[in-house]
């Protein structure tokens, strides 16, 4: 049977970003079991990505802060097996976001600051401002906000030193 129309997919459709929120949510939950740590899973769909984030249901409690380690380093790892769970049910691969107790968000807020005070360096003194180097979700963080101040940017260096460079329009 054949249709006459071809049924459009789009690969990151609502339904399929919760799919990868879910799949995340099981993987993260064995993963707090077998670590005995207490945490919610919450799911989200955040600029195109499946979203998950693991909070406490106790502010107080700091124990899932060892889950995004010292400057993010577990945290990074852990999103990375998290894709692969969810990349080994999909067959597809994922862009979802993970975060640990607020650790990208606060970190988000501080990336966002330093790209302003680059953006204003910028535009005072019309030279290009390198920053420090940073890790793929930092970089996209102050890519977005360059772009919003209507400014250039672009990465540059190999990884573990890939930095940004911003200059004017």
């Amino acid at each position: 049977m054949t249709s006459s129309q071809p049924e459009a997919v789009e690969p990151t459709s609502a339904s399929r970003l919760e799919e990868e929120g879910e799949i995340a949510a099981d993987y993260l939950e064995e993963l707090l079991d077998i670590a005995d740590l207490d945490g919610d899973i919450d799911i989200d769909i955040d600029h195109g990505r499946a979203a998950v984030e693991i909070v406490s249901d106790d502010p107080a409690d700091r124990s899932l802060s060892r889950l995004a380690g010292k400057d993010g380093e577990v945290l990074d790892a852990l999103q990375e097996l998290t894709r692969l769970a969810v990349q080994t049910k999909t067959g597809e691969r994922s862009r979802l976001m993970l975060d640990v107790a607020g650790f990208r968000a606060a970190r988000r807020l501080e990336l966002v600051a330093v790209a302003e005070a680059a953006i204003v360096r910028v535009r005072e003194s019309g030279t290009v401002v390198a920053l420090a180097p940073m890790n793929p979700f930092e970089r996209k963080v102050v890519h977005d906000t360059v772009a919003a101040a209507g400014l250039v940017s672009d990465s540059e260096g190999v990884e573990p030193q890939r930095h940004v460079v911003i200059r004017g329009a």
